[in-house]
């Protein structure tokens, strides 16, 4: 691994692991000059602690310099037994790491409190209440909804539509399930906001096209009849259903509204009980999807859509994206609001974070064996010590220091025995 391979990161690691190994060799020249310079001087005061200590400091550091350095190679290329420990059995130790790993790292319980620890919830809800965050988040959302959007095909939308969904439809009684999901969008009210939509829209629409109502109204008039008289009724007509229809929109218990609820009741309930009307639903079903112009229709209806969210996803301001950047900023809102939505989503991370773990944990782990069995012994080994090398030095520091230490209490102790 030259320099010029080496990434920034790791050029950094290599100069501090030269720096600390010049530290360390520098101790043991000092120690070594102190001794040979105290080698001729009277040990019975205090330069024999001098030399003493400046002795065992060289052993020290020798003995430290041996040991770490027999841990990548061997000292001074001399193969002596049970040296460069990491070259000759990298492959032992990454199973063993990995093993290490997975025991102590990568276990339900550890992954369960780690993920309980960050707050999830807490800290994503912070996040997502800021408005850049939340625009950050819609903005990567429609890239890759556009992404997806245009890799669907017509053909493949064609595909699904006639291979897929019509064929099951065609197999599926389902008059007995929309009767039960009519009965129970009735009952919910859920249809009040689709009443209210299209009565405003027509409402709106009479309002401002009277003359296109009275051109309709006026060519059924009976020919018969003087024109005042016509014109008279279809105005008339005009007033009455622009009544009715804002009656309608204003009164949430207008008898219209109750007439068409008991409509759609009585249409759920034949359908669900009614065997003369389930089986007229069956057969307009099938009428329906056995047509040839059906898939086509689906899917120039799918291309409408589609060409419609891909403009709208790539507008910078478009409406839709600011309803979602509101709806994502509710979102954050409701998480630190909400201590059952903000434990239950934690709680489903838990979940998924331990059911990675404990089905995939041991595959996981097997990277880390994997990748060092591909590194050559001396690869592995220089790769190890740029990354601790430096820590190991301190070794051989510590050892300089507690070997002088060392010797100076052992030359104590020598002058007390005599």
């Amino acid at each position: 691994m030259s320099i010029a391979t080496m990434s920034p990161a790791d050029q950094e690691r290599a100069s501090r692991l030269r720096r600390m190994k010049l530290i360390a060799l520098g101790l043991l020249v000092l120690a070594a000059a102190v001794y040979l310079s105290t080698l001729r001087v009277a040990h019975d005061g205090v330069w024999g602690f001098v030399n003493a200590g400046a002795e065992a400091a060289m052993v020290g550091a020798l003995a430290d310099w041996f040991a770490v350095t027999a841990l990548f190679r061997h000292p001074l290329g001399i193969p002596v037994p049970h040296t460069a420990i990491i070259p000759r059995r990298k492959d032992d130790i990454a199973r063993n790491l990995q093993s290490f790993f997975t025991e102590n790292f990568l276990t339900e319980a550890i992954v369960r409190e780690r993920v309980a620890a960050t707050r999830v919830g807490t800290r994503l809800g912070e996040w997502l209440q800021v408005e850049t965050n939340a625009v950050r988040v819609v903005a990567e959302g429609s890239r890759l909804a556009r992404v997806g959007l245009a890799r669907i095909s017509d053909d493949d939308v064609n595909h699904l539509v006639s291979e897929v969904i019509v064929p099951r439809l065609r197999s599926e009684p389902l008059a007995g399930a929309a009767g039960d999901l009519l009965d129970a969008i009735v009952t919910d009210g859920a249809h009040h906001g689709l009443v209210d939509l299209v009565v405003g829209e027509v409402h709106d629409w009479l309002r401002r096209h009277p003359d296109t109502f009275d051109g309709i109204v006026g060519e059924r008039a009976p020919r018969w009849a003087p024109g005042f008289v016509n014109r008279r009724i279809v105005r008339w007509t005009y007033d009455q259903a622009m009544e009715w229809l804002w009656a309608i929109r204003r009164d949430r218990d207008h008898p219209t509204r109750a007439a068409l609820d008991d409509l759609l009741r009585q249409i759920a309930g034949d359908l669900q009980h009614n065997p003369v009307v389930a089986e007229r639903a069956e057969k307009l079903k099938d009428r329906l999807l056995s047509h040839p112009q059906t898939a086509e229709t689906i899917v120039s209806l799918w291309r409408t859509v589609q060409g419609s969210l891909d403009s709208a996803l790539a507008a910078e301001s478009s409406e839709l994206k600011q309803r979602a950047v509101r709806a994502v900023q509710r979102f954050g809102d409701s998480l630190l609001d909400d201590d059952a939505l903000r434990a239950r989503l934690e709680g489903r991370l838990e979940d998924a974070s331990a059911f990675v773990v404990r089905t995939y944990g041991a595959e996981l782990s097997t990277v880390i064996s994997h990748t060092i069995e591909r590194w050559d012994g001396e690869q592995a080994a220089r790769r190890i010590e740029l990354h601790v090398g430096r820590d190991l030095q301190f070794i051989r520091i510590n050892g300089t220091v507690v070997g002088c230490l060392a010797g100076l209490g052992i030359h104590a102790i020598s002058l007390l025995v005599r």
